[in-house]
């Protein structure tokens, strides 16, 4: 009979960095009540003048064979009251311990000069990783956000690894320091990536809760240069319309988007001045859209001569867009309606969350929200994570860097 797995999160806010390790690990240890095959922490960037001291320190009281972490700015745990808690700007360190029987436990560190041409075969991105494929990994990743090449990584491992799941953030640093760091087995790093690969009798899910809805209706991509949208289609008409005629249904973005406006209350109006996005679909293939099937990118800017926006991501002819609203309650809504969608009769160990610094309290008005709601439709399931410079995850089939969104891994046992 397999062994049950164990997962716990600690968290400490004491201001001494010797005082929190000591209280996170003290709280981590009677917790599992074990022996701990991973060790994964975070530290937020109040420690920042005391990063290089984490991992000795750390070293003198684990044991744990495997451990990553990174800085954030907020950390995410669970602390002595066995409540989740977000904590923004304060000093505090999460630690996880995990207990993984017949799981295979790989780290990975990858430089941004080391990642191979994106044209390269599979093999090259393998190498480059040292996880065997058939070995069905999934995917934690911890980045440095100076550093370039994360979305090349991310196409990489989606073509070397296509049915693997992969979350995770970019390190951050909040407003306190502008320095971000990464560990990865009780060294401190400095730039690129450091991964965890898990294999075997472990299953990781990912929630990700971009926080929009879409307003208006789904548009045809005819005209793109890079990540300059130029012409629109008007979907159902372009069907209908015979092709010589079809002319008449295009549109400049501009367009668009002042007809849009029009038909929008009062509040989205005032809403769309400051948190409007564009929303790429996800599936070519899929006839009706929904809210979930996008990929959320910023809005950048309008050309009013030709009626041109910049969004942040390339767009190419043929794809779907829907314009995006983005506020604290659409955000609530559409976390609790995908956390309600992964909710089984399998039992989840652990989580951990990758939010981004745009939402917690600065989006909400209060803390805890996105933690808050978890715990209500994953009742005592200890989580931890932090607040990310942006944030990984899967929309479709594909991995994305993501922002203003909450990642969610969800650990369970088959």
């Amino acid at each position: 009979m397999t062994d049950k797995m164990k997962w716990v999160s600690a968290l400490s806010t004491r201001p001494s960095l010797e005082g929190a390790i000591a209280e996170a690990v003290e709280q981590a240890q009677s917790r599992l009540q074990d022996t701990a095959d991973l060790a994964i922490v975070f530290i937020s960037s109040a420690f920042t003048s005391e990063f290089s001291r984490l991992m000795p320190l750390l070293q003198e009281k684990l044991a744990v064979p495997t451990l990553i972490g990174c800085s954030g700015g907020g950390v995410i745990g669970v602390d002595a009251q066995t409540q989740v808690q977000e904590v923004e700007g304060n000093a505090a360190l999460s630690l996880t311990l995990a207990k993984l029987p017949d799981v295979k436990v790989q780290v990975f560190q990858v430089s941004g000069e080391d990642l191979p041409d994106l044209d390269s075969p599979p093999d090259r991105w393998v190498d480059l990783i040292g996880v065997n494929p058939q070995d069905n990994p999934q995917f934690i990743l911890l980045a440095d956000p100076v550093s370039a090449g994360v979305n090349n990584l991310l196409q990489g491992l989606d073509y070397a690894y296509p049915n693997a799941i992969k979350i995770g953030g970019l390190a951050s640093a909040g407003t306190i320091s502008p320095h971000s760091t990464l560990f990865c087995n009780y060294q401190l790093v400095r730039e690129g990536v450091v991964g965890l690969a898990l294999s075997g009798n472990v299953v990781l899910e990912a929630i990700v809760a971009q926080g929009c809805r879409p307003i208006g209706q789904p548009y045809r991509v005819v005209e793109a240069d890079r990540n300059i949208l130029m012409q629109l289609e008007e979907q159902v008409d372009a069907d209908m319309v015979p092709a010589q005629r079809r002319s008449s249904t295009r549109r400049t973005p501009l367009d668009v988007l002042q007809a849009l406006f029009q038909d929008l209350s009062e509040a989205d109006r005032v809403l769309a001045q400051h948190s409007l996005f564009v929303g790429i679909a996800s599936n070519e293939f899929k006839t009706t859209l929904e809210q979930g099937d996008f990929l959320v990118r910023n809005l950048l800017g309008v050309d009013p001569k030709t009626g041109a926006i910049a969004v942040g991501d390339r767009i190419r002819p043929g794809q779907r867009i829907q314009f995006h609203l983005r506020d604290a309650e659409t955000s609530g809504e559409d976390l609790e309606l995908l956390l309600d969608r992964h909710r089984t009769e399998s039992e989840a160990i652990g989580a951990l969350m990758f939010s981004c610094l745009g939402r917690g309290e600065g989006l909400y008005g209060q803390p805890n929200y996105d933690s808050k709601l978890f715990d209500r439709y994953f009742a005592q399931v200890p989580v931890s994570g932090f607040f990310c410079n942006g944030e990984i995850g899967p929309v479709g089939n594909m991995t994305f860097l993501h922002g203003y969104t909450s990642v969610f891994g969800i650990v369970r046992q088959p």
